[in-house]
């Protein structure tokens, strides 16, 4: 098949796609609709109500060829999407003060170990790339060369959700460099590197990761991966926090992680990658430390340390719905600390009631 019958069969494609769009909510909203109520039958209440919400729609492309012809045709269908882990358990139906939509948040003093804040602090969820945190505290612990080179191979790639990356197969970087983008920008190909190339190679550093939770006390904590692609990996925002505590604690940990921006060579190209947290580049936030994850089990998710009305917080938000929700979390939980006087109460003085 030649590129222009390619670029043909594509074409029509499309325009079948959008003609069936257009007519899609008069011949095929029932039966979404009816699919969406069968699968939500089977789940529990709270899951309910966001399968038959959360309708997306699916373009099949079917090809067949007879003879020298090719046909093609197109068909929307209506999927449910999938609901998160903590939309399942429920946990989108606890209220709290603060209105966050996420499924699980906590704030908690640095120094003291206060709880200025906790919702569904002990549910075991899902982290996504919080995953990171960890994979950068046992690459660092190892004290293994930071200007070794390390080379992308297509053990890395992602064949599990198929995520993208802008790290090709072949890719050389210093694993300092790996170290940033996995940290900076959540690159799931540098993390997954650095895991590959650990004395012992992947199930030694897996091990390794779960020996470190234990070491910490992160007893609702496991991995199985460096990225945090798996949805196996799990923890819950009170061993995160220690986590986070733990990762404080090296000084190339924090800078990297709150690093804006950072460029590296990829072939004969300059390549930029961005922060994953644009609240790094906000003023009006002091963020020492981050890291953001997400895949469709786990929902959006953050954690921070960072200065808030004179003191070192840990951040934890888990499960958050929409695309921007945890940031504005973030927001609501500065605003109320830096805004209520009743919310910080002197050091020594009792807990507030939240």
């Amino acid at each position: 098949m030649n590129v222009s019958t390619i670029h043909k069969l594509v074409t029509t494609a499309f325009l079948i796609f959008i003609s069936a769009a257009a007519t899609a909510s008069s011949t095929t909203s029932t039966d979404g609709a009816a699919a969406a109520k069968r699968l939500a039958s089977k789940a529990k209440p709270t899951a309910k109500v966001a399968a038959k919400a959360r309708l997306r729609q699916v373009l099949v492309v079917r090809s067949s060829r007879h003879g020298s012809a090719h046909h093609v045709a197109a068909v929307v269908r209506f999927e449910p999407a999938h609901p998160s882990f903590g939309e399942i358990y429920g946990l989108h139906s606890a209220s709290d003060s603060l209105d966050l939509k996420s499924g699980v948040a906590l704030v908690l003093d640095r120094e003291t170990d206060e709880v200025l804040f906790s919702k569904n602090s002990q549910a075991v969820l899902p982290i996504a790339s919080l995953t990171k945190l960890m994979t950068a505290v046992v690459v660092t612990e190892a004290n293994l060369p930071l200007d070794e080179p390390i080379t992308i191979t297509e053990d890395d790639v992602d064949t599990e959700k198929f995520s993208r990356s802008r790290l090709r197969v072949g890719t050389q970087l210093r694993r300092e460099e790996m170290l940033h983008l996995a940290l900076m920008s959540s690159e799931n190909r540098a993390a997954h590197a650095l895991g590959r190339t650990y004395p012992g190679g992947l199930a030694a550093f897996v091990a390794a990761m779960n020996r470190k939770a234990r070491e910490l006390g992160m007893n609702d904590t496991h991995y199985v991966e460096p990225t945090g692609l798996s949805s196996q990996n799990q923890s819950s925002a009170r061993d995160l926090a220690m986590l986070v505590k733990t990762a404080h604690e090296f000084q190339i940990i924090r800078e990297l992680s709150t690093s804006p921006q950072y460029q590296v060579e990829v072939g004969n190209r300059q390549v930029e990658f961005r922060n994953t947290n644009g609240l790094v580049k906000n003023p009006s936030w002091d963020i020492s430390l981050q890291k953001t994850g997400y895949i469709s089990e786990a929902g959006r998710c953050l954690v921070m340390q960072a200065k808030l009305a004179g003191r070192q917080l840990i951040l934890v938000f888990l499960d958050s719905a929409g695309k921007y929700s945890r940031i504005g979390d973030a927001e609501r939980v500065r605003r109320w600390l830096t805004e209520s006087t009743a919310a910080l109460p002197v050091l020594g003085t009792s807990k507030p009631k939240i």
